[in-house]
């Protein structure tokens, strides 16, 4: 690897994370190492809640996408905090977050804190770390539905564009406003050129972010070891804008697109709902060596595929941002075997990331014995594994 490709794969890395009434633990202040840190214990324990305060220092409501209201501990005051000490190439950082027990039922509360003054948004924690998760929630992804997929589509884009966050709300504001006009029947044909014209300026640009995602990300998918243990994929979105994109000045596509949701008005009102635009778009995945799309493919064949496109998103996002991606895998060993595990560490390594790891069995993460932090999470609280 040449100086410069080091220098983009520069790791940045929790060196510290503390909790407070955050789900099942009350208080918990934990100093990590850089590298892969595994998390063993029972179900239940709480290790995926560690995974899920991590994935709350990025824009969004973290890898459960759970309500706050859920978020906070049961016997505490509503509100939960958390705060992270981030080591990364411009160097330390600190980044806070949370909400008061006041503002726990609402989806707008949650602030955000860097280096103890007010952040403008989420967004700007995306200035300082990325972060990217597999759970087995996800391992339904392929033969689930589009809505899914195009979620994780949008998490992928964010980690490399951190405006895509903001036009994907801006986008669905619109829509809805949209709708509420169609099922209230109105006929102001003025307010309604305003919001589509909305809606064609931050639908075309979604739709170019992803598209630009996939070209890139699919090109980084080539460079896996065409017969290695996470087979390639071939990736392509199916989508009206972001096949237009593709062949035309987004100008031009944002005035088909606006005249398509005038002209399509009536047939959305009886719908009830928009029936056209990016938010019903699709990440079609397919698995090259089987030339077989990835929803038919055996359980196994899928968890590997999509473990394959992380990865290869993992090394995407540190050569675009120049920062390597915090990677969290939640029961990840346990469906891969013997092989496909010390692939999985290796690259990791390769990647130069942090990488926490859970599982019920720490013995399945044996040969990362020297090269990881081993913790034990113990119903609250979380100590050395010995």
């Amino acid at each position: 690897m040449t100086a410069d490709a080091k220098q983009l794969r520069q790791q940045s890395y929790l060196s510290k994370l503390t909790l407070t009434n955050f789900r099942n633990y009350a208080a918990l202040s934990l100093e990590l190492a850089p590298g892969a840190v595994v998390l063993s214990g029972d179900n239940g324990a709480g290790k995926t809640n560690l995974l899920e305060a991590i994935s709350l220092l990025t824009p969004g409501r973290g890898l459960r996408r759970a309500p706050y209201a859920d978020v906070a501990r049961e016997d505490g005051d509503g509100g939960f905090a958390l705060h992270a000490r981030i080591e990364g190439p411009e160097g330390q950082v600190e980044i806070g977050t949370g909400i008061s027990g006041g503002e726990a039922a609402g989806e707008g509360g949650r602030k955000v804190r860097i280096n103890g003054a007010p952040a403008r948004s989420a967004e700007d924690m995306l200035e300082w770390l990325r972060v990217v998760w597999l759970t087995p929630a996800m391992d339904g992804l392929f033969p689930g539905p589009a809505a899914d997929r195009r979620r994780f589509l949008d998490r992928l884009v964010l980690a490399i564009d951190p405006g895509h966050g903001q036009r994907a709300l801006d986008y669905e504001k619109a829509m809805r406003g949209r709708n509420r006009l169609l099922t209230e029947g109105s006929r102001d044909g003025a307010w309604f050129d305003a919001i589509e014209t909305q809606m064609a300026e931050t639908g075309v640009a979604i739709a170019a972010a992803r598209a630009e995602l996939v070209r890139l990300l699919a090109a980084m998918i080539d460079r896996l070891p065409g017969s290695g243990p996470f087979p390639q994929a071939d990736i392509s979105l199916a989508g009206d804008l972001e096949s237009e994109v593709a062949a035309a000045p987004a100008v031009d596509v944002e005035e088909r697109y606006r005249r398509a949701l005038a002209n399509g008005r009536e047939r959305d009102r009886a719908a009830g709902r928009t029936l056209d635009g990016p938010h019903r778009s699709d990440l079609v995945v397919r698995h090259r060596p089987k030339s077989m799309p990835a929803e038919l493919c055996s359980t196994g064949e899928q968890k590997a595929l999509l473990v394959g496109i992380v990865l290869s998103h993992a090394r995407l996002t540190g050569e675009m941002s120049g920062l390597t991606p915090i990677l969290l895998l939640d029961e990840i060993a346990a469906h891969l075997d013997a092989g496909r595990r010390a692939a999985l560490f290796s690259i990791l390594e390769e990647l130069n990331c942090q990488a926490f790891m859970t599982g019920t069995d720490a013995a399945l993460f044996s040969s990362l014995e020297g090269r990881a932090q081993f913790l034990t999470v113990d119903h609250g609280s979380v100590g050395p594994t010995g």
